[in-house]
């Protein structure tokens, strides 16, 4: 095989199997190539991955070791990314009675929601996540974007349980926006006990469906290690029960009577482990 065949091969599989840890002969035996051959190769492969601006491979060293693609989408592409949102966002026709944002055209995106999970793949990455946790329903694509680039499964929360997910636990939470009770269920099946997991939602206010699921997890004895959220709201800072997030995105000064909007950058750029 020629080496220009090889490294489309090797690249392909590698983006396809984000943080999953590759042995060298894997390679070798794949592409029937020397093992010199393929460390060439991933050096070649390593260095367009940088200037691409999609990730980096790492190298793990020992007997059980080998190479992994972390995904790092560059500062400058997330910046445009991130402001080229916003500015679709401040259409004035997507205000919605209380200050929500019409944004299920960008969540349908298939293109514009990868980007999403991209992003928030950057900052998690080296967090070791277990899942991706979300609740029905407009938090679903983003989670499966966010979870195909950690190479993890999906969890699903839903308001009732369905009958086809067998035996369920259930929590009844205060909903941040309209301070009413409902109800989060989520199968017991789905999630392993003391799993580590990424909550992911489109939109917070206030923070209480995602307080929900955290007091959902709590119940797997699983560890709440990041959340993100694609859009917040600054009106309800003060009153906001979830602190501790990533967002995208950030919204303010929603005048809905002059039809004005502001959409600015959230916390994405400013959090430690980015």
């Amino acid at each position: 095989m020629k080496r220009s065949d090889r490294l489309i091969g090797m690249t392909h599989y590698i983006l396809e199997h984000p943080l999953e840890l590759i042995a060298l002969p894997f390679f070798s035996d794949r592409y029937d190539a020397a093992k010199s051959s393929i460390s060439e190769d991933l050096a070649i492969i390593n260095r367009m991955l940088k200037v691409e601006g999609i990730g980096y491979i790492e190298s793990v060293s020992g007997a059980a070791g080998g190479v992994r693609y972390v995904p790092q989408y560059a500062e400058d592409k997330s910046l445009d990314f991130i402001n080229s949102i916003a500015e679709r966002l401040e259409d004035p026709e997507r205000i919605l009675p209380g200050g929500y944002l019409f944004m299920s055209d960008i969540l349908g995106e298939p293109a514009t929601v990868r980007q999403i999970g991209r992003l928030f793949a950057t900052a998690f990455a080296p967090l070791n996540i277990d899942a991706v946790m979300t609740v029905a329903t407009k938090g679903i694509p983003l989670a499966y974007a966010v979870a195909s680039f950690l190479n993890v499964p999906v969890v699903i929360a839903r308001r009732d349980p369905k009958i086809t997910e067998g035996s369920t636990v259930s929590i009844n939470y205060v909903s941040g926006s309209s301070r009413k009770i409902q109800t989060m269920v989520l199968t017991k099946r789905s999630l392993s006990k003391g799993a580590t997991v990424c909550i992911i939602d489109d939109f917070m206010k206030a923070g209480g469906t995602i307080d929900g699921m955290k007091n959902l997890l709590k119940e797997f004895d699983a560890t709440v290690a990041a959340i993100g959220v694609l859009a917040e709201a600054e009106d309800e800072e003060d009153d906001r029960v979830v602190t501790d997030y990533t967002s995208l995105l950030q919204i303010s000064n929603v005048d809905e009577k002059n039809k004005h909007i502001e959409v600015g950058k959230g916390n994405f750029f400013t959090k430690e482990y980015r």
